[in-house]
């Protein structure tokens, strides 16, 4: 039985550029949902994940899907499924996001670092239960698969001081 994690963000987000600090903190401290399936674990470092977005496009929609994979990792962490175990978030301190606020804000900003942790996606147009029309908010709901290399962000952000390392003890 696959378990769908549900996230909260405060307000959709349509388009990635248009994305405000105040949205972009939201989006990694919540309040609209989104959702996170793991599908699998890659021998790389990497996780494979169905995950949705919402936008008033289904290209906007797509954009915010790939920073949901993200964020989920960094802020939330991946709930278990299809043979995979669960996966604790990145940052296990919950105000990381407002402690390292700008650092974030850059991150997630629509030309940020996020995306060059996003390995393998299904960019085409999602159709069928993939791409969802919503008549609240106006728009779509969208599901694409999506390959995070873990490994590698958990790296970066422990080089850039903003996570701690694993082997720094306790």
């Amino acid at each position: 039985m696959a378990f769908v994690f549900t996230f909260i963000l405060s307000e959709t987000v349509f388009s990635q550029a248009r994305h405000s600090r105040r949205d972009r903190k939201a989006h990694y401290s919540s309040s609209e949902n989104y959702e996170v399936e793991i599908i699998g674990v890659g021998q790389d470092g990497t996780k494979i994940m169905k995950v949705w977005g919402y936008g008033k496009r289904v290209e906007d929609a797509i954009i915010q899907a790939k920073m949901n994979a993200v964020a989920s990792v960094i802020f939330r962490g991946i709930p278990g499924g299809h043979g995979a175990a669960a996966t604790p978030a990145i940052l296990t301190d919950p105000s990381a996001g407002d402690t390292h606020a700008d650092y974030f804000d850059d991150f997630f900003a629509s030309d940020g670092k996020y995306i060059r942790f996003i390995n393998l996606t299904t960019d085409g147009m999602p159709s069928g239960q993939d791409r969802l029309r919503m008549s609240r908010p106006s728009g779509y709901k969208v599901a694409i698969y999506v390959q995070v290399m873990y490994d590698n962000l958990r790296r970066q952000l422990e080089a850039d001081g903003v996570a701690r390392r694993l082997d720094s003890g306790f």
